[in-house]
């Protein structure tokens, strides 16, 4: 049920603290997405809501906090994570940026759980992929199978 309510949302990875000013939605309508995706959007991107995540942190050398924005289209959405997904992690001023859906902690640990049975997969010559939210596929010999709960 969280994750339904998550899902209009996304998480930025890296971005300093204080680079967004006073009003972060204006800084992310700037069309900042744009710039780190390199996508034209038409219409352009708007926000509901956007916001940092947990507590402020006095140490200056600890990592910035993630920021959730929710967009107002879905269909925006889904273009900036497959520009992210093909992009992969990259630099802007110096900083990592990562974009990524914004999942629910349970649902986060077993995406983990998922990708800890890669080299497995790849050891077998398997196929394998991940959908959404957190359902793992792998094809040997040309059948295909989806698994919701990470085995061995």
């Amino acid at each position: 049920m969280e994750d339904r309510s998550r899902r209009e949302n996304i998480r930025l990875l890296g971005i300093p603290v204080n680079e967004e000013g006073t009003d972060m939605q204006a800084f992310l309508e700037a069309s900042t997405l744009s710039k780190l995706t390199s996508l034209e959007f038409n219409p352009p991107q708007e926000f509901q809501r956007a916001h940092r995540v947990g507590l402020k942190r006095s140490d200056k050398s600890s990592k910035p906090r993630p920021i959730i924005a929710c967009l107002l289209r879905h269909n925006q959405i889904r273009q900036i994570l497959q520009a992210a997904r093909s992009l992969g992690p990259f630099r802007v001023d110096q900083h990592d940026i990562q974009i990524t859906a914004d999942y629910s902690k349970e649902t986060n640990e077993r995406r983990k759980a998922f990708l800890a049975l890669r080299p497995q997969h790849h050891q077998l010559e398997m196929k394998y992929g991940l959908f959404d939210p957190a359902r793992m596929w792998v094809t040997k010999k040309e059948y295909p199978r989806t698994f919701t709960i990470p085995k061995n």
